[in-house]
Order: structure tokens, then C-alpha cells, then sequence
């Protein structure tokens, strides 16, 4: 989820991803502007789209059910700096 625009970096956003904050970009959703609270589908630090919090579950519930995959995806994430 959004958690906050950067001001001074409009194409980045703090999100939240299963308590891993990071800034990822979102200049990739140019219809449908991002912002707080907002759920999107992020892939190697960027934004592909805005989903909705059904979607967000779905897709989580799935990365969970596979396991170390998603335990190593986490890491990874946490390792992960975008600047």
C-alpha cells in the first residue's frame, strides 16, 4: 500500500509491503494518479498498476502459500533501495 507521495520526487512513493518500507517508483501509472492508500502491484521496484484491496489480499495470500519463494522476496525487498 501508498503510504506517502515524496514531495520532493513526485515519480516515487513510500509503500508498505507486509511491514518492508521502501520507495518504489510510480511513474510507470500515468492514468488514475497513485496516492496514499492506494494498493498497487509492484514489480523490481516499480508500479505496474493500482489493484484494488481484494486484489492486493488475493495476491499476497498467494506469494504466502508458496513459501520460502515469498520469504526470499521479502529479503530481497528489504535489501532493495531505490534513490
Amino acid at each position: 500500500m501508498i503510504v506517502e507521495i515524496l514531495p520532493d520526487q513526485p515519480d516515487l512513493a513510500t509503500v508498505d509491503v507486509s511491514g518492508v518500507r521502501r520507495a518504489i517508483n510510480i511513474g510507470l501509472i500515468t492514468e488514475d494518479e497513485p496516492e496514499p492508500g492506494d494498493w498497487i502491484l509492484i514489480h523490481v521496484g516499480f508500479a505496474l498498476s493500482k489493484i484494488d484491496e481484494v486484489e492486493a489480499k488475493a495476491a499476497m495470500d498467494f506469494l504466502e502459500g508458496i513459501g520460502q519463494a515469498y520469504e526470499d522476496e521479502i529479503e530481497a525487498l528489504k535489501e532493495s533501495r531505490i534513490e
